[in-house]
Order: structure tokens, then sequence, then C-alpha cells
């Protein structure tokens, strides 16, 4: 479960309903690396959305939540990831975005990951910044760790080993991957044995590889239903996307092989990288759960290294939170979304993509009927919504998810084999339904 955001909560009027089960100078996304420039052409193959670090708030008459540790304490901490990608040299990103003060990385290490508590000692290769083992990030920025050998496969587990300054206050977060920690300075040891679990994933928000050719690197970018099950369980759309495109068969599209074909089976190319850049809670229009996608848009999907395609399904808690008719009146905050904000709002992330030469292909909003925040009059806005993507002649792509989930009996509810269970959020079969739903020759081009 998401910690719940006291600010965020006082400032959209909802709890963090995501982790509740009822939602779905330069910039900094464009800082300078630390490593010299070069020639070297990279490619993200994993990347996680970073979002504000906020503690459980207290509710009046609830009981207090278990106390929290808020700043790191010297310890060393593990963090576990897929690459998408497979290459030779890799380099991995840090972040300070919400940091309201310098963040310092001690020391920080790479290796291949072969479980939660262990890496292979013959791939662990210490991180440096600029030629230096140490990194002081500003607030409000990020940077990338220097090239570093590593061969990896794509579809294999890599882990980022690092310690911060002792005190530092937890700011920067993101919903993906595992963290495990084991008390003080352990970066470069292999056998993590005893290490604890963390309940939240910090500081690294990016692995790229160094291309050989360039990929297709692909972002899914919404709100829980793309965000999926955190860490490496494969039980997100674009988990089994990326799984869909490393079995793609090595063709030449006629049927016929191809002697150009490369090591992932794919076509006059370097392969396919699958970025899950959701949010669980996201909205479109407003702050809650992380930026609202509006505001995050141009460095979560745009901003991914060598990005070439963008998945955008998103809006469904812009169309499912409300709050009662009184507090509506209180804000524009609290007020639903209407079908016109919505659809202006997507088409500003269309019109960014077309201008930086990404393709966009957009996705239906799933159906969600028996959810909490299910109501006639929304499931009115969302066919209004979806009639609107289902006509969008400039987009490169529509991927119609509702179709893939709906019941045919009840085309406002999922189907019940593809449900979780709360009717919102898909099941496997549903993330797999999602993902089959996309037709794989739009993001070969």
């Amino acid at each position: 479960m998401d910690p719940i955001s006291r600010r965020r909560f006082a400032q959209s009027g909802l709890a963090h309903c995501a982790g509740l089960g009822l939602l779905a100078g330069l910039p900094p996304w464009a800082a300078a690396q630390s490593a010299p420039a070069s020639a070297t052409q990279w490619a993200a193959s994993w990347a996680g959305a970073p979002l504000d670090y906020l503690p459980l708030p207290i509710f009046p008459g609830l009981p207090a939540p278990p106390a929290e540790r808020l700043s790191f304490g010297g310890q060393s901490l593990r963090q576990r990831m897929v690459s998408t990608l497979g290459g030779s040299l890799v380099r991995v990103r840090f972040s300070n975005l919400f940091g309201r003060q310098p963040l310092h990385v001690v020391e920080a290490s790479v290796a291949l990951s072969t479980g939660a508590e262990a890496v292979s000692p013959a791939s662990l290769q210490r991180l440096r910044f600029g030629g230096r083992a140490v990194l002081t990030i500003a607030p409000g920025q990020e940077a990338w760790s220097d090239g570093t050998k590593l061969d990896v496969a794509a579809g294999q587990a890599v882990a980022v080993s690092y310690q911060v300054q002792a005190g530092t206050p937890f700011a920067t977060r993101h919903l993906l991957a595992t963290t495990s920690t084991v008390p003080g300075a352990a970066v470069m040891r292999a056998d993590w044995r005893g290490a604890m679990p963390s309940q939240v994933n910090h500081v690294v928000t990016g692995l790229d590889v160094a291309a050989r050719a360039a990929p297709r690197v692909i972002v899914a970018f919404g709100d829980s239903i793309t965000q999926g099950a955190a860490g490496v369980s494969q039980e997100s759309y674009p988990d089994r996307l990326a799984a869909r495109l490393r079995d793609m068969p090595k063709s030449n599209g006629n049927g016929n092989g191809d002697a150009n074909a490369n090591a992932n089976g794919n076509v006059g190319h370097g392969g396919f990288a699958v970025i899950n850049a959701g949010i669980g809670g996201n909205r479109l229009l407003l702050d809650g759960t992380g930026p609202r996608a509006l505001d995050r848009f141009k460095r979560d999907a745009l901003g991914q290294s060598g990005v070439t395609h963008v998945l955008v399904l998103i809006g469904i808690n812009d169309i499912g939170v409300s709050l009662p008719v009184p507090i509506q009146a209180l804000s524009p905050t609290f007020r639903p979304a209407t079908v016109e904000q919505l659809t202006a709002g997507l088409q500003q992330l269309i019109d960014q993509a077309r201008q930086r030469g990404v393709k966009l292909l957009l996705g239906t909003i799933t159906p969600f009927k028996g959810a909490a925040y299910w109501s006639e009059e929304k499931e009115v806005r969302r066919q209004a919504l979806n009639r609107w993507i289902r006509g969008r002649q400039e987009v490169d792509g529509v991927i119609d998810f509702d179709e893939a989930l709906r019941d045919p009996a009840d085309p406002s509810a999922m189907r019940a084999a593809c449900d979780s269970g709360d009717h919102l959020h898909p099941g496997p079969a549903g993330y797999a339904a999602m993902a089959d739903a996309i037709d794989l020759r739009e993001l070969r081009e």
C-alpha cells in the first residue's frame, strides 16, 4: 500500500485511493550528466516514475499509524529491477527531484541480481560519477552514473546498491522495483543474507543500456492500471507487452527468416524496451498521488533516453474521484473533471509528443462498473471520452483497452475473468488481454 499523503490530501481533498483499492537553468529531466559527453547511444531499459515521499497522515479518531523512519540511517540499500534491453554497458539515474537539501550518495554499485538478497559477485561493479565514487545532487535535480560494463540480457534482473549520507530526509521515491536494506556499508558486498525488505523505493529511478543499434523505446504512461503490481512480479500490461516483444519470432514480417534479426528476435533495429511510467492514483489534470500527468509527461515519458513510442492510458481517476456536492463547492480541485477538460488535457499530451517526433498511441478508458467510485453519471463521461479517443486521427494509433476487457453482457463492467476482484484493476488475465490488444506492428514503425 502506498503511503497516504497528508499534504496531497489537503490539496486534493482525497486519500490515496489507489493504495486503498479505490483508484486505478535546465529542467530536471534534462540536467547535465555527471559523466563526460560521448558518442554512446543510450536507451532507457527500466525506469520508475518519481514522486515525493510524504509520511502517513494522522486522522482524528483513528489509531495512529506505526512509527516510520523519515530519513536514511547510514544503511545500505539494494534495489532490484528488470532490464528490458540487453547490452554490455549500463548507467544508472539517481534522483533528488523532490529533495529540499543536497543528496549525498556515499557509494554505489551495479550487478546482476541472483535473488532478493544477493548478486553475482563476478558482475559486481562500483559506479562512478564523472570518475568519482561519490555523488552530490542538488535539490530538484537528477544525475547519471558513468557508463559501467555489465553484460545483461533482456528480461534479466539487475540490482543497484547504494548508501546515502546518514540523516538525509526521505524525499524522492517511486512505486516500482523492490528494495532491501542492511546496516552499514555493504555496497560492494555480494551476499546480503538477512537483508530486510523496504516499504519504499528511493532515489534510483532509471537504468539505461548502451544500444548497438537504435531500439524501440516504448513508454507506458498512466495510473495504477499501467503500474500494475510493484516489483518484479510481471503483473502489469507493460511487463506482459515486454514479454510479447521478446518472444516475437525472428521474421521479416512475411513469415520468412531474416538474417538481420538480432538476439532479441527483432528485425531492423536494436530490440524493444518497455518502460513503465505508471503511478497508482495519478490523475491527468490535478496533483494527487504524484504530479499530475500534464506536468510529468515531458519528464517521465518524453524524457526517457531514446524514447520512440508512448502508450497513454490516463483519466479514470479524474472521472472516478468525487466528493459530496457541498465539499465540491469549496474548491475547483474538488469538482469532477468534465469531458471537455479531459479531452483538452489529452490533446496537450498528443501535441507534445508530435512536437518531439515521438509516436503516441492512445488507450481507451477501461470499464469499472462495480468499483467503489463508479456511478451511472461517471459511466456516461467515460463513454463520451472513449468516443473522443476512438475518433482521434492525429494519433499514431488507438489501443482499445475498453474492448479488450469489457463484459459483452454488460459493457460498463469488466469481464469476470479479467477482473482482479475490485472491478477497477485487471488481474493477470486482464493484463494479458491488454497487452494482446496492442498491435505490435505499430511498435515496429
